[in-house]
């Protein structure tokens, strides 16, 4: 039976049953070009481990010319800095029960590195195996209002279209207070030379990453 009739109701497209313990999965997938992704992405790995998950931290390969990498010297020094940090590969995303993703603004959307990613995504979906992935969000960008929610909004977008479930932080803390009060999944500000500035951003990485960890769990108890 052709995609197309199992799409439109002639086959039922069923989530592949997987056998769960208490250890959640979590794909920590980031993409940074200097360096504060990465850092956000380290944060919510080392939050949800402590909430007993098993945790893959992988980046979003870099496809720009090394002409553009060298041309920035912070950039040229986190590329070489983290090339031992494993490739995010497509069969991390079918692993997973949940996936944390950390990616910076570009004009309000994900950056190119993280499009293409997405779209070799597009087997796993067909065969019904991103449905009920629990999934959340983080950003940044040089101005508070650069577009950092814009930007995981749009990646919970194609989140909707997988049958993922999202698990944003919302107020479910005050430290989203404190961190910048984005409420769909925290994000960072940065300055010039590199310094973020949210206080407790750390702390607001770790809240999400707990509840991602907790919302994970009960689908797969459950589910």
């Amino acid at each position: 039976m052709g995609f197309l009739a199992r799409l439109f109701g002639k086959e039922t497209i069923e989530p592949e049953k997987k056998e769960t313990d208490n250890m959640v999965k979590v794909a920590v997938v980031y993409y940074s070009s200097t360096g504060t992704n990465y850092k956000m992405a380290n944060w919510a790995k080392d939050a949800a481990e402590a909430e007993g998950a098993e945790v893959k931290l992988v980046k979003v390969p870099e496809l720009a010319p090394m002409e553009a990498i060298e041309s920035n010297p912070a950039w040229k020094a986190h590329y070489e800095a983290t090339k031992d940090v494993p490739d995010a590969k497509i069969d991390d995303l079918d692993w997973a029960d949940a996936i944390i993703w950390s990616v910076p603004t570009r004009f309000g959307n994900v950056p190119g590195q993280v499009k293409q990613f997405i779209d070799q995504a597009g087997g796993l979906w067909a065969q019904g195996k991103l449905v009920n992935k629990v999934v959340s969000a983080m950003s940044s960008a040089q101005n508070a209002h650069g577009g950092q929610e814009a930007t995981v909004l749009a990646l919970y977008k194609t989140m909707f279209h997988w049958g993922a479930i999202v698990a944003a932080p919302g107020y479910s803390d005050p430290v989203t207070f404190e961190s910048g009060g984005n409420p769909y999944g925290t994000s960072a500000t940065v300055d010039g030379e590199g310094n973020i500035q949210e206080n407790k951003l750390d702390e607001a990485i770790a809240n999400q990453a707990k509840r991602t960890v907790a919302v994970a769990k009960a689908v797969t108890s459950g589910m």
